[in-house]
């Protein structure tokens, strides 16, 4: 074929003198090589892309249907959590009031020694209010028989109010009997123990202004 024997023939010192079909051929060739290269570097890279921003698209897909998901049902899970708020004032409006701590001191102490229990120390310490609570702390060292203390839990859970009791650092220990063997069976509890009260709404909002400006302080 003559374009065959043409390139053969090439002179490669005398590019100018080439047929005409022959640098077309090799024009072709330069632009296909160029094409080639092009696509591996640039168009290789952008299918890279593409794969990446198609797994996204699936994440944000997921993503969406779940939000989509809980939009549907937040009237619904608004409800429930309006009736369970409403639930936990209920209950925290049987734990004592402000006005009524003082006198629930008074009755914790008096049902202690109702009990039989010696109470060599029952000091109560200042409050602290929390979110919607206050926790009040209560030194205290009592002596007694088992007996007695479960007569004095007994006695504590039968009071009028809710009475809410946390031990803390509380230890129960034999009491040392004398010579006589008059201290024999008898046991000594001594630590802390918290009681909680309520807070109106009045002070439930400065609660949780302080802790709010607490946190902000913290920062």
């Amino acid at each position: 074929m003559k374009f065959l024997d043409d390139i053969r023939n090439l002179d490669r010192n005398n590019v100018g003198g080439w047929p005409q079909s022959v640098k077309v051929f090799f024009t072709v060739l330069l632009c296909a090589v160029v094409l080639l290269f092009g696509w591996y570097f640039f168009v290789s890279d952008q299918q890279d892309s593409l794969k990446t921003l198609a797994g996204k698209e699936d994440q944000l897909k997921q993503e969406f249907s779940t939000k989509q998901a809980k939009s549907v049902n937040l009237e619904a899970l608004q409800q429930q959590l309006d009736e369970m708020q409403d639930m936990l004032r209920q209950l925290l409006r049987q734990l004592p009031s402000k006005t009524e701590m003082p006198e629930l001191l008074v009755d914790i102490s008096q049902t202690a020694q109702s009990a039989g229990l010696e109470s060599d120390l029952f000091q109560p310490g200042p409050e602290t209010p929390k979110d919607f609570y206050a926790e009040r702390p209560i030194t205290l060292r009592m002596t007694g028989t088992y007996h007695q203390f479960g007569t004095f839990i007994s006695g504590v859970a039968s009071l009028p109010r809710v009475v809410i009791l946390t031990l803390h650092d509380v230890s129960l220990t034999p009491k040392t009997p004398s010579k006589d063997g008059s201290a024999s069976g008898q046991l000594i509890l001594q630590g802390t123990v918290k009681t909680y009260r309520y807070l109106d709404d009045e002070e439930s909002a400065t609660a949780v202004a302080g802790s709010k400006g607490n946190a902000g302080g913290a920062k």
